[in-house]
C-alpha cells in the first residue's frame, strides 16, 4: 500500500474530491452508536480499582458495521456491555440513537449475539429463534421466523434440536434469533469464536451475506483481523488497557466482498497494517 492510500484509510475516509459545483451533497447518516468520553472502572475489593476503559470515544453511523480489535483484556466486550446496557459507565456519555441503551434494550430494538450461542437444548431451531417474541410478551410472527430461517439457510432443519447442529448452524439461529424482532442496532461479541477455522470462513461469508441483505448497524468485537477487515465499513483498534481508541481504518472495498478478496493485494496490505498496530501491545507486555 503505498504512503497516500494509506493516509486516506487513516483519514478515515474523510478526503473529498470537488467532482463539481453541481454534484449532490449526500446527508451524513445519523449517529446510531455514540460513547463519549467513556471511563469504565470495576471494584477489585480492598480498594483497588480496574480501569478497563478511559476517555473512550466511539462514533457508529446508521447502517454501517463496525469491528472493534484489540489486545486481551482492552475492553472490547465492555463497550458491548455499555452499549447494550448491561454495564453503566463510570463517567462520559453512551448513547444508542440518542437515548439511554436501556431504553432501547426495553423496546427490544437491540440484537445481541455472542461466542456461547445460549440455544435452549429442549426447542427446535424454529422455537429457538422464536425466543425473543415470547420474552417481550409479542405474539410470535411465524412468519417473520421462516424468513429468518431461510436467510440464515436453515431450511429443513426447523425442527432439529441443538444438539442435532453443527457449530456454524448453532450461531447462524443464534444469529437469527438476534434479528428477528427487526432491531435498529446488531450487537456481535466474537459469535464465531469457537468454530474451526473452515467453519469460521464461511459464517463470515454468510455474515457478509445477511448484513448486505439487511443494512443494520452493526458492531462486532473480534480478535480476527481478517474477519475484521473482511466484514467491516471501519475497523477501530483499542490499545492495551485501559483501553483507548489508537486507530480507526476505514476498509474502502467495494462490497459485496467475497473471500477471494481476503488474497488481493489491498486486503492484505490492509491486514498487515492492522495486525502491525496490534503487535505494538503484545511487544510491549
Amino acid at each position: 500500500m503505498t504512503e497516500s492510500a494509506t493516509d486516506t484509510i487513516q483519514s478515515g475516509g474523510s478526503a473529498a474530491t470537488a467532482a463539481g459545483s453541481t454534484a449532490a451533497v449526500r446527508p451524513a447518516p445519523a449517529e446510531a452508536i455514540a460513547l463519549r468520553n467513556v471511563t469504565m472502572s470495576f471494584d477489585l475489593g480492598r480498594s483497588k480499582r480496574m480501569t478497563a476503559l478511559e476517555d473512550f470515544n466511539l462514533s457508529v453511523a446508521e447502517g454501517e458495521f463496525v469491528a472493534l480489535l484489540g489486545p486481551s483484556g482492552c475492553g472490547k466486550s465492555t463497550v458491548l456491555r455499555l452499549v447494550t446496557g448491561l454495564e453503566q459507565a463510570t463517567s462520559g456519555e453512551v448513547l444508542v440513537e440518542d437515548k439511554a441503551p436501556a431504553d432501547l434494550a426495553k423496546s427490544h430494538r437491540l440484537g445481541v449475539a455472542f461466542q456461547e450461542h445460549a440455544l435452549l437444548p429442549w426447542s427446535s431451531v424454529r422455537e429457538n429463534i422464536a425466543l425473543p417474541f415470547r420474552l417481550a410478551r409479542r405474539a410470535v410472527d411465524w412468519q417473520r421466523v421462516d424468513e429468518l430461517i431461510r436467510l440464515v439457510g436453515l431450511v429443513g432443519f426447523e425442527k432439529a434440536r441443538p444438539r442435532q447442529l453443527s457449530g456454524g448452524m448453532k450461531q447462524r439461529v443464534a444469529i437469527a434469533r438476534a434479528l428477528v424482532l427487526s432491531p435498529d442496532v446488531l450487537l456481535l461479541d466474537e459469535p464465531f469464536g469457537a468454530l474451526d477455522a473452515v467453519t469460521r470462513r464461511r459464517m463470515n461469508g454468510e455474515l457478509a451475506r445477511i448484513w448486505e441483505e439487511q443494512h443494520i448497524t452493526t458492531l462486532l468485537v473480534t480478535h480476527d483481523v481478517e474477519e475484521a477487515v473482511l466484514l467491516a465499513d471501519r475497523v477501530v483498534v483499542l490499545t492495551g488497557r485501559p483501553g483507548r481508541v489508537r486507530h480507526v481504518q476505514t476498509v474502502d472495498m467495494p462490497r459485496p466482498r467475497h473471500a477471494d478478496i481476503t488474497r488481493s493485494a489491498e486486503f492484505r496490505a490492509v491486514v498487515d497494517h492492522l495486525t502491525d498496530l496490534l503487535d505494538v501491545d503484545r511487544k510491549a507486555e
